[in-house]
């Protein structure tokens, strides 16, 4: 597979008469941009507004995040999910780069969702905050789950897709100004100089656990939950076979722009030919009872093994119940012999004195951290807020809380907070963005 990502750099975004792309500036046309948005007759009220690094703005509650694109010779950015099933990963696809589609809740939240800073202290925990933020803030009239603390958010969600689709339409005729390759030989015909390096598979546990469908990340709008672990190109992941799910405490989640940037994928083929042979990806899943997760452990295990792999990285979305799948899938590979280092944050309490993971095994012994979850985080107010403050302490936030014995509701008076990094989206960054360190007492 060879994929060419032809890159526009954005530098400013303006509202304008016109929705078009000149001298690195992006111009939306606000009202074709938002029929665009209500082509669902499930959103009830829609808006967007323009985020910037350094504005004085708060989001919550944060739903999605996506980079605009737009796929040259037609079909969807999203195969399977914005339209027709094709294969992914092979062609050229244009990107809006510097800027995402930043999906909020008007009012209502869930466990999933979370808060982004433009500035301030809280900008520096959340990779999003360095972006041009188009931001799409919108209700629907879902009401069986409005009151529930976990929510689908399919309309909204789906919006942000079809609005990452029109943005990237209007690169289609634009020579981009930056073009990067992406290419794999199969893996038996590749050069001896290839083969003699050291070779390693990238094994990746998106968000599957959830039985009922509609919140589990999908890979060609499939349900992850009724995958088995699964050899894809990693080309497939970077071109939009995979879509963020609404299940996940927030700090834990991959957005679907995470999919399409991966920087750990992308990192491994730059090392490619130089360093290591990089084999590609397994795609595994994350499951609730302990037989399966020891199943698929193995599953992966003999991919790995059979694909020739001297090491593996393994990375988990999530944690708590997943550390189970994410440490057997880590031992499995080391009795396989397939050297492995694992990428995961922690769940150690605000103290952090708790046990980091729900299981460990001394054969994990090269673990990555990206932080922990639990971490307290005191943000001051911000001049305005995109989407609902209350929404935090009100509905259940993963990090969030309306009342507390000793540190009272999340959301002050003065508008300022009190949360959990569990509230900050995508904050932890386990894709290889984070900028996080662990210090050793």
């Amino acid at each position: 597979m060879k994929l060419e990502l032809g890159n526009f750099y954005v530098k400013d975004i303006v509202f304008g008469e016109k929705t078009c792309y000149a001298d690195g500036i992006l111009t939306i046309n606000k009202e074709e941009a938002l029929a665009v948005v209500k082509e669902d007759e499930h959103i009830t009220e829609a808006d967007i507004v323009i985020a910037k690094p350094g504005d004085s703005i708060r989001m919550v509650p944060v739903k999605e995040v996506i980079e605009p694109r737009h796929r040259v010779g037609g079909g969807p950015v999203f195969p399977g999910v914005t339209g027709d099933l094709m294969q992914s990963g092979n062609g050229r696809t244009l990107a809006l780069k510097d800027c995402c589609i930043t999906v909020v809740g008007k009012h209502w939240g869930g466990f999933q969702d979370g808060v982004i800073d433009m500035s301030g202290e809280g900008a520096k925990y959340t990779y999003y905050s360095q972006l041009k933020n188009i931001v799409l803030v919108g209700d629907t009239d879902e009401e069986f789950e409005r009151h529930e603390q976990q929510k689908k958010n399919r309309a909204l969600r789906w919006a942000g897709m079809r609005l990452a689709e029109y943005i990237g339409s209007i690169v289609a005729d634009i020579e981009p100004e930056e073009v990067q390759t992406y290419e794999l030989e199969p893996v038996t015909k590749r050069s001896k100089e290839v083969n003699d390096l050291p070779s390693v598979v990238l094994v990746l546990q998106p968000q599957s656990q959830m039985e009922e469908m509609g919140y589990n990340d999908l890979v060609y709008g499939w349900d992850c939950n009724h995958m088995v672990p699964t050899f894809m190109h990693p080309n497939e992941v970077l071109d939009g076979a995979m879509i963020s799910g609404s299940f996940m405490p927030c700090s834990s989640k991959w957005s679907t722009y995470d999919f399409q940037n991966y920087p750990m994928i992308r990192r491994l083929y730059e090392e490619h030919g130089k360093t290591l042979n990089f084999i590609g990806v397994i795609m595994s899943n994350l499951n609730v009872a302990l037989e399966q997760k020891e199943r698929a452990a193995q599953f992966v295990a003999q991919i790995a093994k059979s694909l020739g792999a001297d090491s593996a990285i393994v990375a988990e979305e999530g944690y708590g119940n997943p550390d189970a799948d994410f440490i057997a899938c880590i031992v499995a590979l080391e009795d396989a012999g397939v050297k492995t280092i694992g990428l995961t944050n922690e769940c150690t309490g605000r103290d952090g004195a708790s046990q980091p993971l729900v299981t460990l095994d001394s054969k994990a012994n090269a673990i990555v951290s990206c932080g922990n979850v639990s971490e307290l985080i005191k943000l001051p107010p911000m001049e305005t807020v995109i989407g609902e403050l209350q929404a935090l302490a009100r509905d259940g936030l993963s990090g969030g809380w309306e009342g507390d014995e000793i540190l009272g509701s999340s959301v002050k008076e003065d508008g300022s907070i009190i949360m959990e990094n569990n509230s900050m989206f995508c904050g932890d960054r386990v894709v290889g963005w984070s900028t996080k360190t662990m210090v050793e007492y």
